[in-house]
């Protein structure tokens, strides 16, 4: 569906010829009863353009932000070179703002679920990967509520031993807090504030990021039919 981009093109996906919306258009669930979803990748681990998919845009494609007038790059933070992960959105997903979350009661931030997957492998932009998910937690970004969900590839070496979130220290230990550090000082060389990590550090359990998944699919669904909210 997608080839590798290179940070300074714009990239619309296809599909059967066909322009495709990475957001809209790709489904959500693979399967549901095995708790396999769809994420597109806008950044690839290991790399430093802040790409992201542009919500504004017919067919929302995938490009490189920018800040001040200049491509947008992301420093490194120790022990991380650019992204920790392979990081992306979940199609067809919506934090909405209108709605205080019930966990953190800071509303969302308009856009679709952040996904890190951290998997070993290093995938390309505008990939579209079938992942399972393992937990989330929040940051505090500027004033709204940022839910980052932790999965991985299913075919990664080690889904096979990581299916919830405990099992994450297990066979990555110290992962999850260089990456909540990762969320919270990476802007700084921006010349921000560093971020808040909602509910003191706690990173919810696969059955909340499941639960947190559906419920902002439903979101989505609301705003694609005009409903409010």
């Amino acid at each position: 569906m997608a080839t590798p981009l290179t940070e300074s093109t714009p990239y619309k996906l296809r599909k059967n010829g066909e322009t495709i919306s990475p957001w809209h258009d790709i489904p959500l669930f693979v399967d549901s009863e095995k708790e396999i979803v769809n994420m597109v990748v806008e950044i690839p681990r290991a790399t430093n353009p802040k790409m992201e998919l542009s919500k504004d845009e017919q067919h929302n494609p995938i490009g490189q932000d920018v800040s001040k007038g200049k491509p947008r790059m992301i420093s490194d933070v120790a022990p991380f070179k650019g992204y920790p992960c392979n990081y992306g959105a979940l199609p067809q997903t919506w934090e909405c703002p209108d709605i205080e979350d019930s966990k953190t009661g800071i509303p969302g931030d308009d856009d679709p679920l952040d996904v890190c997957e951290i998997g070993d492998g290093v995938a390309y932009c505008g990939e579209v990967k079938r992942v399972k998910p393992l937990g989330a937690f929040a940051v505090l970004d500027e004033g709204e509520t940022d839910w980052k969900v932790l999965v991985i590839d299913v075919k990664d070496p080690l889904a096979s031993k990581i299916s919830d979130i405990q099992d994450v220290e297990a066979s990555l230990p110290g992962y999850l807090d260089s990456l909540k550090t990762w969320y919270r000082v990476y802007k700084v060389s921006d010349g921000k504030l560093e971020n808040d990590i909602a509910l003191e550090g706690k990173v919810e359990d696969k059955r909340f990021a499941f639960d947190l998944i559906r419920r902002c699919h439903v979101e989505w669904e609301k705003s694609r039919k005009g409903y409010p909210g």
